[in-house]
């Protein structure tokens, strides 16, 4: 896969790094283990992979406002994706990227992508994220 596809900006950052794009919805609190940075709800597609320094790609969240507590725990652990491609806005993980950002411990794009343009993006697959919210594939 290649091309690029521009993402509406949530939280501005550049970024790299390889996709992992979830097979559905996520409620990070009790779905992400923020001591090891993996997908701990066995009951998910992706279980056991590992969040670090990957571009996550979200179909969408469930919601618990308490995934902010673990998005800023990955953050301060170094645990955390390189960037978040989410498929509507949502101000809960957005919230912990902002705290961690404010504690000093880094921050990280967060991108809106309609599902339909998610679909586009391979798994696996290398890519770079722009300021200006473009994210390229190689």
């Amino acid at each position: 896969m290649t091309g690029v596809f521009q993402g509406g900006i949530q939280i501005e950052g550049e970024a790299r790094g390889r996709i992992l794009k979830l097979g559905k919805p996520i409620s990070f609190w009790g779905g992400v283990d923020p001591v090891t940075g993996r997908i701990s709800d066995p009951r998910h597609p992706n279980h056991e992979a590992e969040l670090k320094d990957r571009v996550l790609v979200l179909p969408g969240m469930i919601g618990s406002s308490s995934s902010s507590y673990i998005m800023l725990e990955l953050m301060a652990k170094r645990l955390a994706p390189a960037a978040l491609i989410v498929a509507e806005p949502d101000a809960i993980l957005g919230l912990g990227v902002v705290v961690a950002r404010e504690m000093n411990y880094g921050s990280i794009p967060v991108l809106v992508l309609p599902r339909e343009r998610q679909a586009e993006l391979a798994d696996g697959a290398e890519v770079s994220i722009g300021r200006d919210g473009t994210i390229r594939a190689a």
